[in-house]
């Protein structure tokens, strides 16, 4: 009997949600580590830098996570793949060399010529990540979730225990350390970027074993449809970058009080972390649903199964979101004291994120009809909206006018692609049910914010019924259609 293509991607996606979700959740407990070893401003500067680590990342790996899939499908995937990864090894050789003659100038201009190694780690950083990351699409490719969460979860127990171990354990050694290798400058910061290098190599080394079978291979001709097809992606992904990360590179150039504006910026990292669980959720249902789209797109009934797909996506979303939210006061513990002055941003991220994630749900008709041309216009004009509004209601409002250009930005996407990928390649989805859901949510959100001065345990257990008593009647409404369908 032919398997449950939703069970199938279910599936798929909870283990890969092992490899994803566990390890950033391990990861994230480095988040209210962090919020309680560093102040605001020192925390203010991962915040930036990190920022810099996945804008310089979706550089260079140019698209080909995405074009690894959808070549693999009409090619020999071992030809693809070592085609692909050998014009990334030169690409990030090349970056290696650049980085390592001028981090020092680079760092000059972002403000961090006394921490000039900063820079040199955060660009190793992001040239092993880099390496890592079309191998991770072939153990995808090759249905081997199991393997990729393995290496995923050795990541992160390593850099976390390290984090604990030279920040905590010995701290000032580690500092004195610092001091004797980098300069009288230094801080305890800098075995942040040297723990995240040592794990990124760690991840390299683990997927050696399963590349046996590269050689190297660099065929122009064959390399030119390939390259063709990825730099559009690669304009998606820099303008989805640009959407994701630019306002934690403005907020200290824009903020009027430029005294604490890494303390802010700090807090605003920090809050925008509590919208982890969505951003997880987003992750790991990519991970499984980009091959998944592929492997299904040539079936008689596939529209429709996209369509089933899009609503549970956005119920599962939803339901995050209704969980953080009804019970932030427990989620907030995750941060610092000093932090949670931040918390309003917390929903409006939230929400932000869950538009993105539906974004990326209605991508597949430019991947599946090769149009990736015109998804760069939807992402470039979302990032225009981004850079717009972060220069116009910061300066007024803050880090909350960053929350406020997220939700704009993914808002206008999520219409425009709707929009157009109606027109290009129509799939029926429930518009009127998932706008109904949303609706309900929100109201359930204003409901539980009318309550904020009862009795904590009779709002929590107004919340707890509120919370469901929306997942038991979205279930049951999605029941009831399939059943109807059948």
């Amino acid at each position: 009997m032919a398997s449950n293509p939703l069970k199938s991607l279910a599936g798929q996606t909870m283990v890969y949600g092992m490899g994803t979700i566990v390890p950033r959740l391990l990861n994230y407990l480095l988040v209210p580590y962090y919020t309680r070893v560093f102040e605001q401003g020192v925390y203010g500067q991962i915040t930036e830098l990190y920022a810099f680590v996945a804008f310089l990342l979706v550089l260079l790996t140019y698209g080909m996570e995405t074009t690894f899939f959808r070549f693999a499908q009409k090619h020999e995937v071992n030809k693809v793949f070592n085609n692909i990864f050998s014009l990334i090894i030169v690409t990030t050789g090349i970056f290696i060399l650049v980085i390592s003659v001028s981090f020092g100038a680079l760092a000059g201009l972002i403000q961090y010529s006394g921490n000039s190694e900063y820079v040199l780690f955060i660009g190793l950083i992001v040239a092993l990540d880099a390496a890592t990351a079309v191998p991770f699409a072939l153990l995808r490719k090759q249905n081997m979730a199991r393997k990729f969460a393995i290496i995923k979860l050795v990541n992160v127990v390593v850099n976390v225990s390290l984090n604990l171990m030279f920040l905590t354990v010995f701290p000032k050694f580690s500092l004195q350390l610092a001091i004797d290798i980098f300069g009288p400058e230094s801080t305890l910061l800098v075995w942040v970027f040297i723990i995240n290098l040592v794990s990124s190599a760690l991840s390299l080394i683990m997927l050696l074993p399963r590349m046996r079978k590269y050689t190297w291979e660099l065929d122009l001709a064959f390399l030119k449809p390939i390259i063709k097809y990825a730099l559009p992606v690669l304009i998606v992904g820099i303008a989805g970058m640009v959407n994701e990360v630019i306002d934690k590179i403005l907020l200290k150039y824009l903020l009027p009080d430029s005294s604490t504006a890494m303390m802010q910026l700090g807090v605003y990292g920090a809050n925008y972390k509590l919208g982890v669980l969505m951003t997880l959720f987003i992750q790991m249902f990519r991970y499984a649903a980009e091959p998944f789209f592929f492997a299904q797109a040539d079936k008689a009934d596939s529209k429709i199964l996209f369509a089933r797909v899009m609503n549970y996506f956005v119920i599962f979303g939803l339901m995050i979101f209704l969980m953080v939210t009804l019970y932030l006061d427990v989620f907030k513990l995750l941060i610092g004291k000093s932090y949670r002055e931040g918390l309003t941003i917390v929903p409006i991220v939230l929400i932000a994120n869950l538009f993105y994630g539906i974004f990326f749900n209605l991508s597949i008709w430019y991947k599946l009809t090769d149009r990736t041309g015109d998804a760069a216009y939807v992402s470039i004009g979302g990032a225009v909206i981004t850079i717009i509004l972060n220069i116009i209601l910061i300066p007024f409002i803050g880090y909350l006018g960053a929350a406020w250009a997220h939700l704009a930005c993914y808002f206008f996407m999520m219409v425009v692609s709707y929009s157009w990928g109606n027109k290009v390649y129509p799939i029926p989805y429930q518009v009127g049910r998932i706008a109904a859901y949303i609706s309900v949510s929100l109201m359930i959100y204003y409901v539980s914010n009318a309550l904020v001065s009862a009795n904590p345990w009779l709002r929590y257990s107004i919340n707890s019924i509120l919370f469901a008593a929306f997942i038991g009647v979205a279930f049951f409404i999605e029941r009831k259609y399939q059943l109807k369908a059948s």
